[in-house]
């Protein structure tokens, strides 16, 4: 396989997994707004400011009035914004394109259905009633992409790299939603004589990872901050988890790298470096100092991606 396609499988495989994170994001954070318990929550300032934070294009002045239509066009429809869905969609089918000898006709059609659809959609109708609509069918999209990938592809280098993509952009992304909801949680203490270990973002963040049902199926109690680190950060048998990505990051780096004890200048040798420090890190710590644990994590992640793309994509 040349190192030009297996980075267009790798990438494909992370802008799948980012779309559906942005999507459910705006989705969760829009209409949870309606049933917030407080004002703060419930304005749509703080909607719109937080989805910008989490995408990565934060607004630093207070004071700003943001047009709501103008931020989730932006965030979903604007080719303009290389953040937006659209753009994450496109830029996945353009990589399907550069690797189609090696991906299923089932899964290119998809890819391919997937992007007209998004292409198509009609942008007066999804800034006024469609939101619901597109973000749900974006949700649903991705994972029928991942049963494609699961489903018709050997389980070979090439469903390995894709993997990679996915599960790589998975810890991303849920250390971003932690990191902006964490934000969120600060910005609201006090506003209805509640703390921020206890405060409704927290119940916000889990269904922004979907992970809400089982959460409260595991610990049989309402969500604080302790108990919603611990079971996104740490907990290993939830999919969503950082310590689950890892996991599965480092189960298929081994089919690209078979070394039983990996250079320590090697990909592999970062993941597993990074899995084993959150294995045994006790969620008190992070609690006690979130902010730097996720700056952390968000380095290292990025670290590990830089490394995988000079020693397996370089060309």
């Amino acid at each position: 396989m040349l190192a030009r396609v297996a980075n267009n499988l790798f990438w494909m495989g992370r802008y799948i997994e980012r779309s559906e994170h942005i999507a459910r994001y705006l989705n969760v954070n829009y209409f949870s707004s309606l049933d917030a318990p407080h004002e703060l929550s419930q304005s749509r300032q703080f909607m719109l400011r937080s989805t910008l934070f989490m995408i990565g294009d934060p607004v630093n002045d207070t004071d700003q009035v943001l047009d709501e239509e103008k931020v989730l066009f932006n965030t979903a429809l604007n080719q303009e914004k290389d953040y937006s869905i659209i753009s994450n969609i496109k830029s996945a089918r353009e990589n399907a394109n550069s690797a189609r000898d090696l991906i299923s006709t089932g899964l290119y059609e998809a890819i391919n259905r997937f992007y007209h659809y998004v292409l198509n959609y009609d942008t007066n109708f999804f800034v006024k009633k469609g939101l619901y609509d597109f973000t749900v069918h974006v949700t649903e999209q991705t994972a029928v992409l991942r049963g494609k990938i699961r489903g018709s592809l050997l389980h070979d280098q090439v469903y390995a790299i894709i993997m990679l993509g996915i599960n790589i952009e998975r810890a991303t992304q849920i250390i971003r939603i932690i990191n902006a909801k964490y934000h969120d949680a600060l910005l609201a203490t006090g506003s209805y004589g509640d703390q921020v270990a206890h405060s409704f973002e927290w119940t916000t963040l889990l269904k922004c990872i979907e992970s809400y049902d089982m959460m409260r199926r595991f610990y049989r109690k309402t969500p604080t901050s302790l108990s919603t680190l611990e079971f996104l950060i740490l907990n290993g048998d939830c999919p969503r988890s950082v310590m689950n990505s890892l996991n599965q990051i480092y189960r298929h780096m081994s089919v690209l790298d078979k070394a039983k004890r990996p250079a320590k200048d090697s990909t592999s040798f970062l993941v597993g470096k990074l899995r084993a420090e959150i294995e045994f890190t006790k969620v008190e710590s992070i609690e006690c100092n979130v902010q730097e644990f996720i700056q952390q994590i968000l380095e290292k992640l990025v670290e590990i991606s830089q490394k995988m793309e000079k020693e397996f994509f370089n060309y």
